[in-house]
């Protein structure tokens, strides 16, 4: 690819790009002034459409298999030469970003694209390249053909769109993907691959600040449990919304924007992603009736997103990287109904719920999936883009945990009072947020905890105005006998899931089986 072609344009603004878009048929603008597209038969990620190039600076390292799938070099570099090919009479619109806020660990992207929306895309959610980066920065490229059809029987692949890796390359490839999560995934997973060699745990948690930037809060979890929701506080600095690292410094965030569900949101419950998705935003798969959106229609899609530069949130960290974190949260929406809303881990414990991730596909990120949810376990909670084995980002979090002195706590943001679809309810969204207060403000250092029989670790006696019935879920629930019948259910899940890591010197800070009782 030349950038010296008449018909690529390069760096151009989000005003701009917007108007690209427009002349081109790409989208349209909403009442809100953002703009909305949509990305055709695949609305979320596509995982058995992912590859990483196997060759000797990935065969013996990545953990292959289902979630990494590997593609031989020459396949490779055979689609990347026919996708150049394809594109080099076409319109297409270039960026100079980076991924990684730190200057320590950035990367360089030059990123190709078609659509002059997944440029739009690109511009939000990677950082403005930093002019001062040293020469010796990492640089790579990203191009992106979504009309390009792959042939599974010629490419390797397995229908007609790829996303590829390519390490040596230092290049990703997507070839028939209109969906642009692809982009900003594909990414996380590189700084997966590449981060831990420089001793720095890539984690897929957002993070937040005070005022004062001093109390640092991560949090871990799957699409739909509430990462974005919870860390656009209105009384707090936001770091990022996604992907960060965390080094024996600090944190910092591998974006330059946010990618928040839309599913149902309100200006009362989410106020500064609402603000936030205005001219500029990319809108992506939300239905809108006469230009007027409506986030509760699912018609296309569960997986509704925007995509916005940090810059709409108007109370974030500037420089896009926080201190040493203060407390991390690992998010848990349990469709049980066994888990507390709040418990407090210990080191081990953290690692065994940190490997098992379990949680719920809410609204789930890949394509294919539809309104109704099911539980699922994630490695590290975010399975899908982790290339090494588990335990290599498991002994850097406990290494950090214990430089840090941390407190790490699991927060169910699903069900209590009964399992999903029988009887329970989901907790509600402002005692979640009230029970983040309480660990905000140091409330929660002054509460009396207790032992959760079975699965060992502490919750609170009370906290605030919330007792007990609230605090125990065992409490909230009207038949005990149903309760602790759920809740062998799911520990069973948890044993059975974590014998695939043969840790036994973990294994034994998950919860057991053992006599029934009330605390």
């Amino acid at each position: 690819m030349s950038d010296q072609k008449i018909n690529t344009h390069h760096n151009l603004s989000r005003e701009q790009l917007v108007q690209f878009a427009l002349d081109r048929k790409e989208g349209v603008i909403v009442d809100n002034g953002a703009l909305l597209v949509e990305t055709g038969h695949r609305t979320g990620r596509s995982p058995k459409d992912r590859f990483i190039v196997k060759d000797d600076l990935t065969s013996n390292k990545v953990d292959w298999g289902s979630v990494n799938q590997p593609i031989s070099p020459e396949d490779a570099s055979q689609l990347w030469d026919e996708v150049s090919e394809f594109i080099k009479d076409q319109e297409t619109f270039t960026q100079d970003l980076q991924v990684g806020a730190s200057k320590h660990y950035a990367l360089k992207v030059r990123t190709i694209n078609t659509e002059a929306w997944h440029s739009l895309f690109v511009k939000n959610l990677f950082i403005e390249q930093d002019s001062t980066l040293s020469l010796s920065c990492p640089q790579w490229t990203l191009l992106s053909a979504p009309w390009f059809q792959c042939d599974p029987a010629r490419h390797g692949t397995h229908s007609d769109g790829c996303v590829i890796i390519d390490f040596t390359q230092q290049r990703v490839l997507l070839a028939g993907m209109r969906y642009a999560g692809e982009m900003k995934k594909s990414f996380f997973s590189v700084m997966n691959f590449l981060m831990p060699n420089a001793k720095v745990l890539p984690m897929h948690c957002a993070a937040n600040t005070d005022e004062q930037e001093e109390n640092v809060t991560l949090f871990f979890g799957l699409s739909g449990t509430g990462k974005t929701t919870l860390s656009a506080d209105p009384h707090r600095k936001l770091v990022g919304d996604d992907e960060h690292g965390w080094t024996s410094e600090g944190v910092f965030n591998f974006e330059g924007g946010c990618y928040a569900k839309c599913i149902n949101i309100t200006e009362a419950s989410e106020p500064l992603i609402w603000r936030a998705i205005r001219s500029g935003t990319v809108l992506e798969n939300v239905v809108a009736n006469n230009g007027q959106v409506d986030y509760a229609d699912t018609r296309i899609t569960a997986n509704s997103r925007a995509a916005y530069t940090r810059e709409f949130i108007p109370n974030c960290v500037q420089n896009n990287q926080a201190n040493t974190p203060s407390q991390v949260i690992f998010l848990s929406c349990d469709l049980y109904g066994v888990l507390p809303p709040l418990s407090l881990l210990s080191i081990e414990q953290a690692a065994y719920y940190f490997l098992s991730g379990y949680t719920a596909l809410v609204g789930s990120t890949e394509v294919g999936s539809t309104s109704s949810i099911k539980p699922t376990f994630s490695v590290c909670f975010g399975a899908a883009f982790f290339p090494y084995p588990a335990k290599v980002y498991a002994d850097l979090l406990m290494r950090y945990l214990r430089e840090s002195n941390a407190k790490v706590y699991l927060m169910n943001t699903g069900w209590h009072q009964g399992r999903y679809g029988q009887g329970g309810t989901r907790y509600p969204l402002a005692f979640t947020r009230a029970l983040i207060e309480s660990i905000h403000s140091g409330e929660i250092n002054h509460v009396q905890w207790q032992t959760m029989p079975n699965f060992k670790f502490k919750i609170p006696e009370a906290v605030g105005e919330y007792t007990s019935k609230s605090l125990n879920p065992i409490l909230s629930w009207s038949n005990e006998e149903e309760y602790w019948s759920n809740a062998g259910t799911l520990i069973q899940s948890f044993q059975d899931n974590f014998k695939k890591f043969d840790l036994p010197s973990i294994a034994q800070f998950g919860p057991v089986q053992e006599t029934v009782g009330v605390v």
